[in-house]
């Protein structure tokens, strides 16, 4: 069989395919079913350790995707300690999402996490569902990162957002000690009722699904492009084997999966590892082989 197995941020993965962050990522029963389905990896749903409270939080799927208006779990720090104890001594591939509400708070929370044992983190600071919405700056990101590099040794990517200062953005996280980036969480998205004109969920909130995968592959294509160097993990509208395939070759180590994973969420991990497996033994290429190989054909 094709040797598909890889490593980010440290973690020696069985293959790129990693589950991204969100609801379906919250409990421990659920994060140990993803990884026995396939999955490299496991990104947990955030944690934080004061997540807005009495949120109409829901999801809506639309024709190119998925609206939703979900935040952090609603979890508490020591219960989330607890069960990554437990992950981290059966050695399993998990990455831990965390964000709080200022640099100094979420150092104490990236040093918590730590002394369970995780062995990764991936900020995930860039949540537009925010009550007034989330605007991000260089040196918001800039002031985040350092002090989670100041509080930890772990490596940790930093999930940011495609868009307008993206490189700025990305580029305030490398210069304050992050790892790696994650590329991209959602992006703003309006769903709207044609015979009501009524907005359904009563705004814009975070756009996933197969729509932005064109963007998000452009935005790792242009960074490779440029000569980043770094770890990226690619996110954004991946629902089978060429999906990561794709990203993959234009540069990124690993491709994280979720939208997909509303329908039949294990049975679809399934599906998609085992159509990643028989793709690369078709083919006959390893992981290795795939990472920007579309740089190496001159394209």
């Amino acid at each position: 069989m094709a040797d598909v197995s890889t490593s980010f941020l440290g973690l020696a993965i069985s293959n790129p395919l990693v589950v991204a962050s969100g609801p379906l990522t919250d409990q421990e029963k659920s994060i140990r079913g993803m990884l026995a389905s396939g999955a490299g990896a496991v990104v947990t749903k955030t944690i934080h350790p004061s997540p807005p409270q009495g949120l109409d939080e829901r999801i809506l799927r639309i024709e190119t995707g998925m609206l939703n208006s979900t935040t952090y779990s609603q979890r508490s720090i020591a219960d989330w300690c607890e069960t990554l104890k437990a992950l981290a001594h059966d050695n399993l591939p998990i990455v831990a999402s965390i964000h709080a509400d200022t640099p100094a708070d979420l150092a104490a929370l990236a040093a918590r996490v730590e002394d369970t044992g995780c062995r990764a983190l991936e900020l995930g600071i860039s949540c537009i569902n925010e009550a007034e919405g989330l605007e991000d700056t260089p040196q918001r990101i800039g002031r985040l990162t350092e002090a989670v590099r100041n509080a930890v040794r772990v490596p940790f990517s930093v999930k940011l957002a495609i868009g307008e200062t993206m490189n700025e953005r990305i580029s305030a996280a490398m210069d304050a000690g992050a790892n790696a980036v994650t590329l991209s969480d959602t992006i703003p998205g309006l769903s709207v009722d044609a015979q009501t004109g009524q907005v359904r969920l009563n705004g814009s909130y975070g756009y996933s699904g197969p729509g932005i995968k064109p963007l998000v592959q452009s935005a790792i294509y242009e960074l490779r492009k440029k000569g980043f160097k770094n770890e990226i993990s690619g996110t954004g509208g991946a629902s089978n084997e060429a999906d990561i395939v794709e990203y993959m070759s234009v540069g990124a180590n690993t491709v994280q999966i979720y939208t997909a994973l509303h329908s039949k969420a294990f049975a679809t991990l399934e599906r998609i590892t085992a159509g990643l497996h028989k793709w690369f033994d078709d083919n006959g290429l390893s992981a290795t082989d795939v990472l920007n190989r579309s740089f190496r054909q001159g394209r």
